[in-house]
């Protein structure tokens, strides 16, 4: 005769408790950092265009990836790229986390946290240094920011730049246009793109 075991099965199929789980995982995170063994935290976030996903390293903020992006590729390519040593801590991004909801309410017009370029080399990253040159509330074209790298005949690679942008809304591509005024591409979809620049648009014109 096969003996039950009740406590057990009871465990299996008893509901989980999320705020332990919370609990287990931000002390997971505190101990590895205290350790040494977390290079990379990262967190989710809601936002009015979706979920946001940010990463962070020791020297800033490495990726944003926007509610269209794979966020499970994110987070392959960071521990390929940056390192392995990845880990759900929110903690650590709640200076990101407060920016970013600052700008969606309209009360915030530039971040100033920490920004870790290193998924960017060469000609792209010195795209990045040109985006974050562009005042809030304004454009600029594909052909104006070649022009500022001091290539002005690169212009589809700074489509490319833009589209591959790592830090998406902190490195405001959404700012760059089409030289007829038509908005181009962008990686989190053009609906997000125009919501971004009409939310500028609108804080602009009510300050002013």
């Amino acid at each position: 005769m096969t003996r039950s075991h009740p406590a057990p099965l009871a465990a299996l199929t008893a509901p989980l408790d999320h705020a332990h789980l919370d609990h287990l995982r931000h002390s997971l995170a505190r101990r590895a950092e205290a350790d040494g063994l977390l290079d990379v935290a990262y967190r989710t976030l809601d936002s009015p265009l979706g979920t946001l996903l940010v990463a962070a390293t020791a020297a800033g903020v490495v990726r944003l990836a926007l509610p269209s992006e794979d966020h499970d590729g994110a987070l392959a390519l960071l521990a390929r790229r940056v390192s392995p040593r990845l880990l759900h801590a929110p903690g650590r991004l709640d200076g990101v986390a407060g920016e970013l909801d600052e700008y969606f309410a309209g009360r915030r017009r530039r971040f100033e946290v920490p920004l870790d370029l290193q998924l960017a080399r060469g000609f792209r990253l010195d795209v990045l240094h040109q985006l974050v040159a562009i005042d809030y509330g304004a454009t600029a074209s594909y052909a104006e920011v070649a022009a500022a790298t001091g290539r002005p005949r690169a212009v589809r690679a700074v489509g490319t730049a833009c589209a591959t942008n790592p830090l998406p809304l902190l490195v405001p591509c959404h700012r760059v246009l089409r030289t007829d005024g038509s908005l181009g591409g962008y990686a989190g979809g053009l609906p997000a793109k125009a919501a971004l620049l009409d939310l500028e648009r609108r804080v602009r014109a009510g300050a002013g």
